[in-house]
């Protein structure tokens, strides 16, 4: 029985920005949970191709749609395959994401409106394309990735911190607004996880960061997906308007 809590057999699952991190382990993770998955990106046919066999490997259906998720035309363009494809969608997982991290005296508007654009707006954008879908079969699943960084902010990342907030204060009214249709939406905000992004803070920088996190080490991408899992699952039914915050007890 337990077992069957964390079932999402039958679902159809579009994951943004899933050809590699956070959004690669979610869509495995989904995948094994018995979901079939559209595989969003916007550079790498290659790396989206790979996650595509992994998931087919386990007996799943799977496609590779590649779109900008800031862009609310081409988001329109990845609801639109999925639902030709699969003819539903019953979860939708905004995850896709970008940082430019400047401090606001040297951040161009360039760099502002593509990290709110592809951050923010995306969450907009990929759930106009799959909502009426979700409403006319009366139920659906919306998880958005949100981040520590929402809550706590940091330096140099005050376009970052601000997608990552909103789609706190997103979730929050969308759960209100979809509720009665048995639409379900929540939040998960990671801590740091080891991913690309991670990579790219200098080493000394890190060992700082790790000395902050009561656990004492940074997350993977694959507890990350456990707990969006988790919240697709039958076991969440009960849960909607929450942001989950994981971060190894960093922000207590």
């Amino acid at each position: 029985m337990i077992k069957d809590l964390y079932d999402v057999s039958g679902k159809v699952a579009v994951v943004t920005g899933s050809s590699r991190g956070i959004g690669k382990a979610i869509a495995l993770a989904l995948a094994e949970g018995g979901a079939d998955i559209v595989v969003n990106y916007n550079r790498s046919d290659e790396q989206a191709d790979a996650v595509k066999k992994d998931i087919e490997a386990m007996g799943r259906k799977c496609i590779t749609v590649r779109g900008n998720v800031g862009n609310f035309q081409q988001a329109q363009a990845i609801g639109k395959a999925a639902l030709t494809h699969f003819g539903k969608v019953d979860i939708l997982i905004n995850n896709a994401g970008v940082n430019r991290d400047r401090t606001i005296r040297r951040m161009t508007p360039e760099q502002w409106n593509e990290v709110i654009e592809t951050n923010l707006s995306s969450c907009f954008n990929c759930t106009k394309a799959v909502l009426e879908s979700m409403l006319e079969q009366g139920e659906g699943v919306i998880v958005s990735v949100s981040s520590i960084i929402g809550e706590m902010g940091n330096p140099g990342q005050a376009n970052y911190a601000s997608t990552k907030a909103g789609i706190m204060g997103f979730t929050k009214s969308l759960a209100k607004e979809l509720a009665r249709n048995n639409i379900r939406v929540n939040a998960i905000a990671p801590g740091f996880v080891e991913t690309d992004m991670l990579s790219t803070v200098p080493k000394d920088i890190r060992e700082q960061i790790k000395k902050d996190i009561a656990l004492g080490r940074f997350g993977s991408p694959e507890e990350v997906a456990l707990a969006v899992l988790f919240l697709c699952s039958p076991a969440a039914k009960w849960i909607t308007g929450i942001t989950l915050r994981m971060n190894g007890g960093h922000y207590i």
